[in-house]
């Protein structure tokens, strides 16, 4: 049998393609281990100033803590959250606020450990939560309500909160998910105090396109996107769920509304996070001057 022959320039060839072949996964795997086991513990904590309308004296400097989409599940290891936890309790917030999908769908959780970790949460006026779509898809929505209620954290189902300092007001309202809940926000516009700052809780970002036409909200706090979650560098995300696709990420601002969407703690669909690293934000409100 004739040997086969090879030119220089093949030999050459086959050599390069060996290395990039080589190189290829070698950035695969690089990448894998980043997005899995490096990102999504590298958390971000976001200090935010922000001058809002109608903000009283008695609450300049006023600290809102906001976390987002922690989805409960095998891909929120235990460790991950009690740091979470402990990232929150650093900024001494005069307020935390939780923006949806605690849980995930078709995924149980356990609510004893659940509830252990959010009772842990420590705030000097108030925990607040909303649910989010994954919380409505679950099917055990009901054993969330109940975690809330048992570690102190106040569902804002289309309800206001309002914390006073002597005769001044600031409102916090939540809407339950508008696209997969029931939420009503004439029902929570009704119950707004007259000529007081108010802060809006949903879990869809664009949802700001509505809320902002009311003239009610000076600002609006959303996650829900987690920030594309996985994304190549300089471009969009490839993957938006509908209700975060146009302010998917960060501040925005609508009429004279200001929105925020939080890039959120966990991940759905691949546990992976690629160039959206978790977020934990920190709000300091002021008067306008």
């Amino acid at each position: 049998m004739q040997a086969k022959y090879y030119s220089p320039s093949l030999r050459t060839i086959r050599r390069w393609i060996g290395k990039f072949t080589v190189m290829a996964i070698a950035l695969l795997i690089g990448c894998y281990i980043y997005g899995a086991k490096i990102e999504p513990n590298w958390i971000e904590v976001v200090p935010i100033q922000l001058a809002i309308p109608n903000l009283t004296p008695a609450f300049n400097e006023f600290k809102i803590v906001q976390i987002s989409d922690l989805h409960s599940s095998r891909f929120m290891p235990e460790k991950r959250l009690d740091n979470i936890i402990k990232l929150v309790n650093q900024q001494q917030a005069d307020a935390i606020t939780i923006t949806g999908d605690i849980i995930t769908k078709n995924n149980d959780f356990n609510a004893r450990k659940l509830e252990e970790k959010l009772s842990k949460l420590i705030s000097h006026e108030g925990n607040l939560a909303v649910l989010g779509n994954h919380d409505h898809w679950s099917q055990v929505t009901d054993k969330l309500k109940q975690v809330l209620v048992r570690s102190k954290i106040t569902n804002l189902d289309n309800q206001v909160y309002v914390i006073e300092r002597g005769t001044e007001k600031l409102a916090f309202a939540g809407l339950d998910d508008p696209y997969w809940g029931k939420p009503d926000l004439n029902r929570v516009i009704t119950q707004l105090p007259h000529d007081s700052a108010a802060i809006l809780l949903v879990h869809e970002p664009d949802y700001i396109e509505k809320s902002a036409k009311t003239h009610k909200f000076a600002l609006q706090l959303s996650g829900h996107s987690h920030g594309g979650q996985i994304r190549i560098p300089f471009l969009d995300p490839l993957i938006l769920p509908p209700g975060g696709r146009k302010y998917f990420v960060g501040l925005n601002q609508v009429e004279e509304t200001v929105e925020y969407t939080n890039r959120g703690l966990g991940m759905t669909g691949l546990p992976i996070r690629f160039n959206s690293r978790p977020e934990i934000t920190v709000f300091t409100l002021h008067t306008i001057t």
